[in-house]
């Protein structure tokens, strides 16, 4: 029985891959590298994700990276993936413990929870992380999660090789950064292509 979820943010909860697009292709273009469309993104982007920027512009480093994807990405006014605030909310009330793990700038996130109406929902908002294999072990045993009952959802390699790496179950979503065929490629517990069927991993009819 899963009794506990670590989300990730953007491409899960977050819809934020057109404006992952605009801020990807900034940086691409500040280094003169050629920008891609949102197809050959979804068939590249791997995380870590200065191991996808080194790929094609291998100069950037990680700070010059930061302050393009920074200032691009605050031009874009964020946005929930439609119905997944009235899901975690009823994932709240069946007493999942839920967790928020990304590689996004706290001081993005923690507004954004606020505006998507999910503040108290999660025991911990883990932001910043760049790479998610060094914090899932210390997350889980801060709130003495059982790996058994624990599963990570995600929408890149990265939460897959991280839920793997750790022992805990591992879910996929198709409406992230990452298609389908790709994510099946990493051989996730589940692949789920909607809220439904991410509420059916978690709540048995």
């Amino acid at each position: 029985m899963i009794k506990n979820i670590i989300f990730d943010w953007s491409g899960v909860i977050k819809d934020s891959v057109g404006d992952h697009l605009y801020a990807v292709n900034k940086i691409l273009q500040a280094f003169g590298a050629s920008t891609m469309s949102l197809e050959e993104l979804r068939e590249n982007w791997v995380q870590p994700h200065m191991d996808f920027y080194n790929k094609y512009i291998p100069e950037v480093t990680a700070s010059e990276q930061e302050v393009i994807y920074r200032k691009a990405i605050t031009e874009c006014v964020p946005k929930v993936y439609p119905g997944i605030s009235d899901l975690i909310k009823d994932l709240k009330s069946h007493n999942f413990n839920m967790i928020v793990i990304s590689s996004d700038l706290l001081e993005t996130v923690t507004p954004e929870v606020i505006s998507f109406d999910l503040a108290d929902n999660f025991l911990e908002i883990a932001a910043n992380v760049y790479d998610k294999r060094i914090v899932i072990e210390k997350l889980i045993e801060k709130y003495n999660f059982n790996k058994s009952e624990t599963v990570i959802v995600g929408d890149s390699n990265h939460e897959i090789e991280t839920g793997k790496m750790v022992g805990i179950k591992t879910v996929a979503t198709t409406w992230g950064f990452t298609t389908e065929n790709r994510l099946k490629s990493f051989s996730p517990d589940f692949v789920v292509h909607n809220l439904d069927e991410l509420r059916a991993v978690f709540i048995k009819k």
